[in-house]
């Protein structure tokens, strides 16, 4: 007998979209880009030959339409890997769940979700402009810890290496390390996109080593962090999302990557503040190869 998932955990609205997103399952594309600012939305739309549905609540925001015969939901998930645990679970209810039994459909639907974002370049060869694809992400956020079968889509021997690395704190929680699905790596980064180890931060000063007035509890964090290499990979970047997009992907049996323009080099302590002018580069090599 099939699951039902009641409504204290399924939450639908009464007409019939979900909880936050606000999108019934027949708006959703098979073809997902996810961006941080809900102004970007309309940014990535403005390629689209048209439009299907343009739905917006709190920092939600989601545009379905074409580009090039392609159908594709563009969607806003606010910042932090905490949003991207709303917007993943979300997004795989109405690609997966029946609203009208509340059960689970007998066919499992693939999404493929790219995220495109912005980060901070931790290497000389990440300058500010550059596209880094992040290959594997080392979630600072723990939120991976909070589901059963972590352990079988994270990278186990490179979390333990970089917590001796890090002479990491148990206070801070675990780290976790998901990885992007190999294959839309391929497709999207091809040859023109760095590809590492992101970290995924969980806030944006004191987690990403910045001090204003606060001391961080470890001073020589980012030192560590642009010294660490395994497998040889380096850690190119640090963003706030990529570690969550990845693993619950994997979990629930969806593909996604991250892709991101370096918009700050921590290593040259240099800062791009008019990068919203050139990541549309970075938007076209999306649509175009997702």
């Amino acid at each position: 007998m099939k699951k039902v998932f009641p409504p204290s955990e399924l939450i639908i609205n009464e007409d019939g979209s979900i909880f936050h997103l606000h999108l019934r399952p027949e708006q959703l594309a098979d073809k997902v880009i996810l961006v941080g600012d809900p102004g970007r939305v309309q940014t990535v739309a403005a390629h689209f030959e048209r439009m299907e549905c343009d739905i917006q609540s709190r920092e939600f925001h989601t545009i379905t339409g074409r580009y090039q015969g392609k159908r594709i939901s563009v969607v806003s998930t606010g910042i932090g890997c905490d949003n991207i645990d709303i917007v993943m679970n979300e997004l795989d209810a109405l690609a997966n769940i029946d609203f009208q039994t509340r059960t689970e459909k007998d066919e499992h639907r693939t999404l493929s979700i790219v995220r495109v974002g912005t980060c901070g370049g931790l290497q000389p060869f990440t300058p500010s402009g550059c596209f880094v694809a992040s290959v594997k992400s080392i979630g600072f956020d723990g939120l991976l810890n909070y589901y059963a079968g972590r352990n079988d889509v994270c990278d186990l021997q490179l979390e333990e290496a970089f917590r001796q690395h890090m002479n990491w704190s148990p206070l801070k929680g675990a780290p976790y390390v998901a990885q992007a699905d190999p294959e839309l790596i391929e497709q999207i980064a091809q040859n023109d996109m760095v590809r590492g180890i992101t970290i995924a931060c969980g806030g944006f000063y004191g987690p990403q080593g910045r001090q204003i007035r606060l001391q961080i509890q470890d001073p020589q964090q980012n030192e560590k962090v642009e010294a660490f290499e395994f497998g040889g990979m380096r850690i190119c970047n640090f963003e706030m999302e990529s570690s969550a997009v990845a693993g619950l992907s994997a979990l629930l049996g969806h593909k996604a990557m991250t892709c991101c323009m370096v918009i700050a080099n921590r290593y040259t302590t240099e800062m791009n503040t008019e990068y919203k002018n050139s990541i549309d580069t970075l938007i076209g090599k999306v649509l175009d190869r997702i």
